[in-house]
C-alpha cells in the first residue's frame, strides 16, 4: 500500500473515530444547553430498568454541517466541556405509565419502574425522557429497552473486558486505533466471539432469541465506542451495563473497585427475570470465577453453565479456579476454564445450549483470525 493510500486510510479512520466519540453530544444540533443521554435498558413484561445521565453542554458550531470534520472536532470539544447536572428531575414515559427520578452527584439517574401491559411479540421498545427540573423542552429524548421474547430459553450475562474484547477496554485511544485504523485485522474482539454469541442468541433451535446482557469495568465515556465495536463485529445487540463511573478516591489514583457492583448488576438481572435460567461468561484475570460462583450459590438451579476464558498465567490462579469448578459441579453446574471460544462452544453444544453446527462456525472464525494474524 502506497504512503498516500495509507494516509487516506488513516484520515478516514480518524474521521470515523471522532464521529463516534462526538456522538453523545450531537443530539442537540450544536445549540448547547441541557441534554439527556439514555443508555439501553432492559425489562420484563411488567418492569423496566434503564440508566442515563443529564448534562449541560456548551453550544457552538451549530452553523457547520454535520458531515464536516471540523464539526466532529467541535462536538468532541463540547463533549469534553460538558458538566453533569446534579438533582435534575427526569420524567420517563412509556405508554400510559410514567415516573420521575433524580440525578445523583455525577448526573446519573436510574429508572426502575413498574409497567402496564406489554406487547409479547416485540423485543425492543421506546420510551420518552424529558426534564421537569430544570425545565427544558429541548432536552427531551427517546430511550430504548429490551424485553426477551416468550420463546427465549435462557439468558446470557457476559463480562466484556478480556472476555469479549482484548485488554485495554478502558484505553479509549487504543481501542479506537484497533477499531478504525486496523480495521478487519484488528485485535479488538477475541476470535470466535461473534459466532459463539450469535449461537447463544439463536439457541439450540436457531430461533430462540435468547437475550444477552454485557457488563464492563470501563467508564461510561466509552459506552458509544463499545456499541460500535459490537455492531462492527456482529455481536448480538443487547444492553451494555457499565458498572461504575470511574473516579478518584482521596489518596488514590485508582478507580473504585467494581466487584460488588458486578454482583449487584447480575442479581438485578436475575431478579428481573425470576423464571429464566442463565449462562455466565467471564475471564480468569479478575474476579469473575469468584463472583459467578457466589451467584451460583445464591441462586441454585438457575445457572446453566459458567464459561471462563483462561487469561491467567500462574499456577496458583489455575488451582483456585479448579477448586471453584469442583464446587460448581457439586452444585450441579459446570464451570469451564477454556483456552478459546471453540472449547466453550463444544461444551455448550454438548449441553444442548447451542446448535451443533455453531461449533464449526466458531472454529472457522478462530482459523480465519489465526491465519490472518
Amino acid at each position: 500500500m502506497s504512503f498516500q493510500n495509507c494516509l487516506h486510510r488513516y484520515a478516514r479512520s480518524l474521521r470515523r473515530g471522532l464521529h463516534i466519540l462526538a456522538a453523545p453530544v450531537k443530539g442537540d444540533s450544536g445549540r448547547g444547553g441541557l441534554f439527556i443521554q439514555a443508555y439501553r435498558g432492559y425489562g420484563s413484561r411488567n418492569r423496566l430498568f434503564l440508566m442515563g445521565r443529564v448534562f449541560r453542554q456548551p453550544g457552538f458550531g451549530a452553523s457547520w454541517r454535520e458531515d464536516l470534520l471540523r464539526r466532529d472536532l467541535i462536538d468532541l470539544i463540547r463533549r469534553l466541556l460538558r458538566k453533569p447536572i446534579v438533582g435534575a428531575r427526569v420524567r420517563i414515559r412509556y405508554k400510559d405509565t410514567n415516573t420521575v427520578v433524580h440525578t445523583d452527584r455525577h448526573g446519573f439517574f436510574h429508572v426502575d419502574m413498574e409497567l402496564g401491559t406489554m406487547p409479547s411479540d416485540v423485543s425492543w421498545h421506546e420510551m420518552e425522557l424529558s426534564l421537569d427540573s430544570p425545565a427544558d423542552e429541548r432536552a427531551a429524548t427517546i430511550g430504548e429497552f429490551y424485553t426477551p421474547l416468550p420463546r427465549a430459553r435462557f439468558g446470557v450475562i457476559s463480562d466484556i473486558d478480556d472476555t469479549v474484547v482484548y485488554t485495554g477496554v478502558a484505553n479509549t485511544a487504543m481501542m479506537m486505533w484497533r477499531l478504525f485504523a486496523q480495521g478487519a485485522e484488528s485485535r479488538t474482539v477475541f476470535p470466535g466471539v461473534p459466532a459463539l454469541y450469535q449461537a447463544f442468541h439463536a439457541g439450540r433451535d436457531d430461533d430462540e432469541g435468547n437475550p444477552l446482557f454485557y457488563v464492563s469495568r470501563a467508564p461510561w465515556s466509552i459506552y458509544q465506542v463499545l456499541v460500535e465495536v459490537f455492531r462492527r463485529n456482529r455481536i448480538p445487540h443487547g444492553p451494555i451495563l457499565i458498572l461504575r463511573e470511574w473516579g478518584m478516591k482521596r489518596g488514590s489514583l485508582l478507580p473504585r473497585r467494581a466487584r460488588d457492583h458486578k454482583l449487584d448488576a447480575i442479581r438485578h438481572i436475575l431478579g428481573m427475570y425470576p423464571d429464566m435460567r442463565f449462562i455466565l461468561v467471564g475471564d480468569s484475570g479478575q474476579r469473575d470465577p469468584e463472583v459467578y460462583s457466589r451467584i451460583l450459590r445464591e441462586h441454585p438451579g438457575r445457572i446453566l453453565g459458567i464459561y471462563i476464558r483462561d487469561v491467567s498465567n500462574t499456577r496458583a490462579r489455575s488451582e483456585a479456579i479448579d477448586r471453584l469448578a469442583r464446587e460448581a459441579r457439586e452444585a450441579g453446574c459446570d464451570l469451564i476454564l477454556a483456552a478459546d471460544n471453540a472449547a466453550m462452544a463444544e461444551h455448550a453444544a454438548s449441553e444442548g445450549l447451542i446448535a451443533d453446527c455453531a461449533v464449526n462456525a466458531v472454529r472457522e472464525e478462530l482459523d480465519t483470525k489465526t491465519s490472518g494474524a
